[in-house]
């Protein structure tokens, strides 16, 4: 029997400056495409509580010195915490597979993170994004590499990465060799214009053609009052912050499923024939037998980095005896 999944990929607003107010309308959101029958979603990059777009625009003597900091590392999310919770009730409720970003924090360090949802509300993958990109160092700390990894859901394998991670083909090639069906791709939207939604589409038909997966891509929307308030808040000049969106779903062949959305919140759902990737691998199959291991490999390290290794400074009492006895 072949299997079929209906997904979206949704475009949406954040609600500036409000972790619960956005997680709500998300949440609504959820509910909505669990009417249309969709069993699997993704949402944007650090959709919750918003990409820090302010990043892009302050220097950064304006960044340690101003406030747009903190306000992200205040209304960021802990995991896990209410709002986790909340977005696993929604995902459990609407019996849907749920992708989404959002700004981890962890201490004193926030991380882009994204969250997998199983249709029963479990989260099955917390990943943090390697190497944040360019300016984003100024705001996220670095990732690991166990999150470079598929994983099974009600609806079939999932792979996630999130924006200029889809520039790193060794990340691309982890998930691809971990066998995904549904690769989840998250972007910021409403950044950088026509060229930056431009790299976006090779990056995501790339790879749908290179792993014969689909891709379900999302970016989020600002609306002109969300982009005047930010740029307000940060005296800069609007243009960086507008354009580049390019929501869409990707066949694992590399063609487009449907009109891509590059405005306005809405989503994209359309139906995943599965059976399209067996027909693609027929062809080139990225994890088997068109690889030449012996000639060419990838060492990956899934190893969780941890903040504190400890050895014992003092040999065990027992140790001691069993040195004295022999």
């Amino acid at each position: 029997m072949n299997t079929i999944v209906k997904a979206a990929a949704v475009q949406i607003s954040p609600v500036l400056y409000s972790r619960e107010a956005t997680v709500e309308k998300v949440v609504q959101k959820i509910h909505q495409l669990a009417r249309k029958g969709v069993q699997f979603a993704t949402f944007p990059e650090t959709l919750v509580p918003y990409y820090p777009y302010f990043a892009a625009v302050q220097t950064p003597w304006q960044q340690l010195y101003g406030n747009e900091f903190l306000r992200l590392l205040e209304q960021a999310v802990t995991v896990p915490s209410p709002t986790t919770d909340a977005l696993a009730d929604a995902a459990r409720e609407a019996g849907m597979v749920v992708a989404i970003g959002v700004n981890e924090r962890d201490g004193g360090t926030l991380y882009n993170t994204q969250l997998l949802f199983d249709a029963d509300g479990t989260l099955i993958q917390r990943r943090r994004k390697i190497t944040p990109t360019h300016y984003e160092r100024m705001i996220w700390g670095q990732g690991d590499g166990s999150g470079l990894r598929a994983i099974d859901s009600k609806v079939g394998r999932i792979g996630q990465l999130a924006c200029m991670e889809h520039n790193n083909p060794l990340a691309r090639y982890a998930l691809i060799a971990d066998g995904e069906q549904i690769h989840s791709a998250m972007y910021p939207g409403s950044c950088f214009g026509e060229p930056f939604a431009q790299k976006m589409e090779i990056n995501i038909r790339q790879h749908a053609l290179e792993s014969g997966c689909f891709v379900v891509n999302a970016t989020a929307w600002l609306d002109a009052e969300q982009q005047a308030q930010i740029m307000k808040d940060t005296g800069c000049e609007i243009e960086p912050i507008s354009g580049g969106c390019f929501t869409a779903i990707v066949a694992p062949d590399g063609s487009l499923l449907a009109e891509p959305l590059r405005q306005g919140e809405g989503e994209i759902v359309v139906d995943l024939d599965f059976s399209r990737i067996d027909r693609r691998k027929q062809v080139v199959d990225s994890r088997g037998h068109y690889t030449r291991p012996e000639l060419l490999s990838l060492l990956i390290d899934r190893t969780p980095t941890g903040y504190i290794h400890e050895r014992p400074t003092h040999p065990t009492i027992d140790a001691v005896r069993d040195t004295a006895g022999s």
